[in-house]
C-alpha cells in the first residue's frame, strides 16, 4: 500500500474482515478537486478480480454508524468479485449493462441547485459489440440535500447500491437513452424511491414470475454470454432491493429455475451457471434486448411532425 493514513489502515482492516485484500492505494481527487483516497480491492484467491473503492480523505470508518454498512458493502463486494463480470448487472427489461467510471463521493451541484451529484457511466454489454462501439449512457445521478439525510454519508459504500438501482429503474422506464456518445443524462433519486415509514428503498414491485424471469436473464447474460459459463451470484441483496423482495425469495425463485433445468447450482447454492436449455432460449433473450433498447429511444408524434394535427 502506498498510503499510511488512518483511513488506509481502516480500509485494510475492514477489507480483511470481509475476505478481501487491498492490492493498491493512493491519493486521488474527486469532482471539484476534493481530496480522496482510491483503493483497489481483490480476492486473495483471484487477484485478477478487482473492485475500486473511493472515499473522501477525511472519512472516518471507525464511526459506529459506519461500521456495519461498510462491512456489509465489502462482504457483498467479495461475493460479486466471484462473478465473471463483477461490474455487470441486468435490468428487468432485459438489458445487460456494466457500471464504470463513477466519481465518488457525491459533490454539491455546481449549478447552484440544492442537490448532491455523482457522475458515472452505464454501458450496454451484449457480448458481441466492440468496446469502442458500445451504446452507453453518461449519468448524472442526484439527490437533494434533504434526502441525503437518510444516507449515512454521501460516500460509495453507503450509496452505490441504490444509485445503481436507480439507474436500472430509470432505464426500465425508458428515461435513459443508450447512445454511442452524448451528454450526461439525469437520474434523480427522490423520496419516490424511499419509504420513510419502512426505512428502505423501493424500486419495483415484482411477483414470483418476474423474479424468475429476472434471474434467468441474469444467468443467461452474465454467465452464458459474458461469463464463459462461469457461475454468477444469485442472492445479491442489491438485486433484492431492486426487485423489492428478499434474498430468501430470490433463493426460492432460483430453486424453481433449477428444477426446470435452466441453471446449474454450485455446491453452496448461492451461485449458478447457465445450462444448455437456458441458452436454447437465445432468440427470446435477444428479442427482449432489442425491445428494451427500442424502449429507451425517444419517439415523435409523426402526425404532428407532418403538420396533420389540429391545433
Amino acid at each position: 500500500m502506498a498510503l499510511t493514513t488512518k483511513l488506509a489502515e481502516q480500509v485494510e482492516q475492514a477489507a480483511a474482515q470481509a475476505g478481501l485484500k487491498v492490492a493498491g492505494a493512493g491519493e486521488n481527487a474527486g469532482f471539484n478537486g476534493m481530496p480522496t483516497e482510491l483503493y483497489t480491492l481483490t480476492l486473495p484467491s483471484d487477484p485478477a478480480r478487482r473492485q475500486t473503492l473511493e472515499l473522501s480523505a477525511n472519512t472516518d470508518l471507525s464511526k459506529a454508524e459506519f461500521q456495519q454498512p461498510v462491512h456489509d458493502f465489502l462482504l457483498q463486494a467479495a461475493k460479486r468479485l466471484r462473478n465473471p463480470r463483477p461490474e455487470c448487472a441486468v435490468t428487468l427489461g432485459g438489458l445487460p449493462i456494466s457500471f464504470s467510471s463513477w466519481q465518488w463521493p457525491f459533490h454539491l451541484s455546481t449549478s447552484g441547485a440544492d442537490t448532491y451529484i455523482v457522475h458515472g457511466e452505464a454501458r450496454l454489454e451484449d457480448g458481441k459489440t466492440p468496446a469502442e462501439q458500445q451504446l452507453r449512457a453518461k449519468i448524472s445521478a442526484s439527490m437533494t440535500v434533504t434526502f441525503a439525510e437518510v444516507v449515512a454519508a454521501p460516500e460509495q459504500p453507503f450509496a452505490e447500491g441504490f444509485i445503481y438501482n436507480a439507474v436500472r429503474k430509470v432505464m426500465d422506464q425508458g428515461q435513459i437513452e443508450l447512445v454511442k456518445s452524448g451528454n450526461r443524462q439525469p437520474v434523480p433519486v427522490t423520496t419516490r424511491y424511499y419509504s420513510t415509514k419502512q426505512g428502505r428503498f423501493i424500486f419495483n414491485d415484482t411477483d414470483e414470475q418476474q423474479r424468475q424471469d429476472f434471474l434467468a436473464s441474469k444467468v443467461y447474460w452474465l454467465s452464458g454470454v459474458l461469463g464463459g459459463n462461469a457461475p454468477v451470484w444469485l442472492l445479491d441483496p442489491r438485486d433484492a432491493q431492486y426487485l423489492n423482495t428478499t434474498v430468501a425469495e430470490l433463493q426460492k425463485s432460483a430453486e424453481a429455475l433449477s428444477g426446470d433445468g435452466l441453471l446449474q447450482f454450485e455446491q453452496d447454492r448461492e451461485f449458478a451457471a447457465a445450462t444448455t436449455p437456458l441458452m436454447g432460449h437465445h432468440a427470446e433473450f435477444e428479442n427482449n434486448l432489442a425491445e428494451a433498447i427500442a424502449f429507451t429511444k425517444p419517439t415523435f408524434n409523426e402526425e404532428m411532425r407532418a403538420g396533420n394535427t389540429n391545433m
